[in-house]
């Protein structure tokens, strides 16, 4: 399954990708659930999503006037989860870079389908696969997840930190798809260490966002 182009939003994120953002006009869209297994509110600059089976008379109705930031307002979240019968994640800032040459290779590991990452992974995307390093010290998850995009997760043994394995995963992991395909990653902004690590290894941000899981 590749992004799913026909849906605003995958549309909206793949132009973001390449520089046409959506205009800063304060405008909150609001389209239906994006194919895969979340729903979203997905924000830019001035200029914010909610993918939701939600009116958009009803979500305007909870929305601030004039707040530019109204869609990612703690108590819009809150409502929008509860109106949904689920909760909300975490904020996650959202990187993208277009697959190209991986910086290392990296090792298949179809042996690793229990690890908590893979489980974790899989509540959100579709066709997870695992992958690490030659020395077993990282962890690279791809991926399909919101709106069909392809995603990425990185994660290092403790005592491998603080040597770059962080930034050469993320640059490796673009190796994997066909070249030119997008690649998004969504990290905490409190998670320094890895979005460093995704920054250094080319990834630009575009947005933010939060999911709901759909019960």
């Amino acid at each position: 399954m590749g992004p799913s182009d026909g849906h605003p939003l995958a549309a909206m994120l793949s132009q973001a990708a390449a520089g046409r953002f959506p205009p800063p006009d304060g405008v909150v869209d609001v389209v239906p659930s994006p194919p895969g297994r979340s729903d979203a509110v997905v924000a830019f600059t001035a200029h914010s999503v909610v993918a939701a089976p939600v009116p958009a008379d009803e979500v305007r109705a909870q929305l601030t006037p004039g707040d530019l930031g109204a869609a990612t307002d703690a108590r819009f979240l809150a409502w929008l989860a509860g109106r949904l019968g689920t909760a909300p994640g975490m904020l996650d800032l959202v990187l993208v870079a277009p697959a190209r040459p991986g910086a290392e290779p990296l090792v298949a590991r179809d042996d690793l389908a229990d690890h908590p990452r893979l489980e974790r992974a899989r509540l959100y995307r579709n066709d997870v696969r695992a992958f690490a390093d030659e020395e077993g010290s990282g962890l690279v998850v791809l991926g399909r997840g919101l709106a069909g995009r392809l995603e990425v997760a990185i994660e290092v043994d403790p005592e491998a930190r603080g040597r770059g394995l962080g930034r050469r995963l993320a640059a490796a992991a673009l190796g994997l798809p066909t070249a030119g395909e997008l690649v998004y990653a969504q990290v905490t902004p409190g998670n320094t260490a890895s979005l460093r690590a995704f920054l250094a290894a080319g990834y630009r941000p575009i947005g933010s966002e939060v999911l709901f899981l759909r019960q």
